[in-house]
C-alpha cells in the first residue's frame, strides 16, 4: 500500500465487504473493495483519455456514483475532479470550461447538447490501472464559487483539505464506520460532497446517493436504508417536514442532522426536535473546511441562532477592519486558518493573496463571538446572499442587467422569502427615454444565469439613491426592500 490519500485503498484493505456506496437511481450497491476495484478501471479510462497528475477532470452529471468513482481515480493518477454546475447557464459553463482547461469532460446523456464532451457511462470501459498517486499537498477538487467581482473562482481543494475536513468531522459528529449519510444535495458544492460524503468514505461509513432531492424519497429511503445523518439547507428540511408522510415516519435511525447555508428558523428546530432529532446549525465554506464550526447537540436550543464553536484543527479570528481582534458580542470579519484551508484559486495568484496571503483565510463573513465563545453569523461583507442554499453574488447578476438595453443603473439586494430563505430583489434606473418593466428584465436574464440568481423581484426607478461619494447607497435600497417584501 502507497502512502498516498487515496481512502478507497485503505479501506479495501481493512473493510473490503463493507458496503460503501448505494445509488438509489439504479439500484447498484458496492462494498468498499468494489468501490476500489471500479474506481481503478476510471484510472484506467483516464490514462487511455490521456490524463496525467496535475489535469484537471471534468464531468458534468446529476448526482450519480460515476463522480465519485471519478474522484478516486483521480486521486489514483494525480489528477483534479472538476465537477461542474449543471445549474448553471449554457454561457456560465462555457466560460468555467475555458477557465479550468480540462483534459476530458464527462457529459452524463441528460445533459447532451449542453457541452460537448465524452457520454457518461456506468462501465469505463477499461481494465483497471495504477497510477503514481498523490500527495496531501496536490489538488483534488477544483470547485468554483460565485464570482463576488463579476467572474466566480475556481477554489482548489487539496488532498490535505479534505483529510483534515473528514478529520475534523468525525471529531465534531463521532462519525463511525456504522453511520450512513443520504446524499440529495448536489456533488459540485462543496456541502453535498464535502459535508458528510467524503468524510463518510474517509471514515468507512455508507453513503446513498440520490439524483436529487424529492420530499416523499428521501423520508422513505431514511427509513429503509436506516440513515443515521443528514446534512442540507433548511429549505430541505422544510420540506420533508411539511410533507404528508413526515409524522408516520420512523425517523428513530437519525442521530443528527447538519443545516448549512442559511439560518435554522426555530420553529423548524422544533419541528425535528419533537421527533427526538438534533436538528443543528453549522457554518463553512468552500475554501475552508467546509465543516468550520459546530454546536454541540446538548446546546441547541440554549445556544439557538449560534453556528457553535470551532471544530478542531481550525483556528478562527474576528477582525476589525484595522486588523485589530474583536471584543465579545462585536462583529467582525471572520479569519480561518489551520490544514483544511484551500490551495488556493486556479489561474488566480492576486485573488490567492488577498485572501490567504498572510496564513489566514479572509472570508468576507461579518461573525461575533459570545463571551462563552460561541459564534454567530451576522451578516456578509460582499452583499453576498443565499437562495435556497445557493449562494448568489449581486455583482454578478448586477454585471448581467447591465448588458440589457436601456438600463442605466442597476443594484440587486438580497431579501426574506419564506420558501428560499432569500432571493433578489433588483432596482433598475433606465437611460433617459427608455420604457422598462419588470417582465423585460426577467425575461432578459433567462439563459444568460442560472435560475436561481434571477431576481424574484424587480423594480425600475426614475432614479437610484446615491451616497455622499456618489456610490449607490445600497444601505437605503435594502432597507425598503425589506420593508416592501417583509421579514
Amino acid at each position: 500500500m502507497r502512502a498516498t490519500s487515496n481512502w478507497l485503498e485503505a479501506n479495501a484493505r481493512f473493510r473490503p465487504g463493507a458496503e460503501a456506496l448505494v445509488e438509489l437511481a439504479s439500484g447498484r450497491r458496492w462494498t468498499y473493495a468494489e468501490l476500489h476495484a471500479d474506481s481503478l478501471r476510471w484510472a484506467g479510462r483516464l490514462q487511455a483519455e490521456g490524463v496525467r497528475a496535475g489535469d484537471r477532470v471534468a464531468v458534468l452529471a446529476p448526482n450519480r456514483a460515476e463522480t465519485l468513482l471519478l474522484l478516486f481515480a483521480c486521486a489514483e493518477v494525480g489528477a483534479v475532479l472538476f465537477p461542474m454546475n449543471w445549474r448553471l447557464a449554457d454561457a456560465e459553463l462555457a466560460w468555467q470550461r475555458h477557465h479550468a482547461a480540462p483534459a476530458v469532460v464527462f457529459v452524463d446523456p441528460s445533459f447532451a447538447g449542453r457541452l460537448a464532451g465524452i457520454a457518461l457511462t456506468e462501465d469505463p470501459g477499461s481494465e483497471p490501472a495504477s497510477g503514481p498517486g498523490s500527495t496531501l499537498e496536490a489538488p483534488w477538487v477544483l470547485l468554483y464559487t460565485s464570482g463576488s467581482t463579476g467572474r466566480p473562482k475556481g477554489a482548489l481543494l487539496s488532498h490535505r483539505q479534505l483529510h483534515w475536513n473528514a478529520v475534523n468531522t468525525q471529531l465534531a459528529c463521532n462519525l463511525t464506520a456504522e453511520d450512513s449519510t443520504l446524499t440529495f444535495t448536489p456533488l459540485f458544492h462543496t456541502g453535498g460532497l464535502n459535508c458528510l460524503t467524503t468524510p463518510l468514505l474517509w471514515r468507512g461509513g455508507r453513503v446513498v446517493l440520490a439524483r436529487g432531492f424529492d420530499a416523499a424519497e428521501s423520508l422513505a429511503v431514511i427509513v429503509s436504508e436506516r440513515i443515521s445523518l443528514l446534512m442540507g439547507v433548511p429549505t430541505i428540511f422544510q420540506m420533508m417536514a411539511d410533507h404528508v408522510d413526515f409524522n408516520g415516519a420512523d425517523l428513530r435511525c437519525v442521530r443528527d442532522a447538519l443545516v448549512g447555508g442559511a439560518a435554522l428558523p426555530m420553529p423548524l428546530l422544533a419541528r425535528y426536535r419533537s421527533r427526538g432529532i438534533p436538528l443543528r446549525q453549522g457554518f463553512g465554506l468552500t475554501e475552508v473546511g467546509p465543516n468550520c464550526f459546530s454546536l454541540p447537540p446538548a446546546e441547541i436550543e440554549r445556544k439557538w441562532g449560534s453556528v457553535g464553536l470551532p471544530v478542531p484543527h481550525v483556528a478562527a479570528r474576528l477582525v476589525r477592519p484595522d486588523g485589530t481582534e474583536c471584543g465579545a458580542d462585536e462583529p467582525g470579519e471572520l479569519w480561518l486558518s489551520g490544514p483544511a484551508v484551500c490551495a488556493g484559486y486556479l489561474g488566480d495568484p492576486a485573488a490567492t493573496a488577498a485572501a490567504m496571503g498572510d496564513g489566514w483565510f479572509r472570508t468576507g463573513d461579518l461573525l461575533s463571538r459570545d463571551a462563552e465563545g460561541y459564534y454567530t453569523v451576522r451578516g456578509r461583507i460582499k452583499d453576498m446572499f443565499i437562495s435556497g442554499g445557493e449562494n448568489v453574488y449581486p455583482p454578478e447578476v448586477e454585471a448581467a442587467i447591465a448588458e440589457l438595453p436601456g438600463v442605466a443603473q442597476v443594484a440587486v439586494v438580497g431579501v426574506p422569502d419564506a420558501r428560499w430563505g432569500e432571493v433578489g430583489m433588483a432596482f433598475v434606473e433606465p437611460r433617459p427615454g427608455v420604457a422598462l418593466d419588470s417582465a423585460a428584465v426577467i425575461e432578459g436574464l433567462a439563459g444568460r444565469l442560472a435560475r436561481y440568481k434571477i431576481p424574484r423581484h424587480v423594480r425600475v426607478e426614475a432614479s437610484l439613491p446615491l451616497t455622499a461619494s456618489g456610490k449607490l447607497d445600497r444601505v437605503a435600497l435594502r432597507a425598503g426592500a425589506v420593508g416592501e417584501v417583509g421579514s
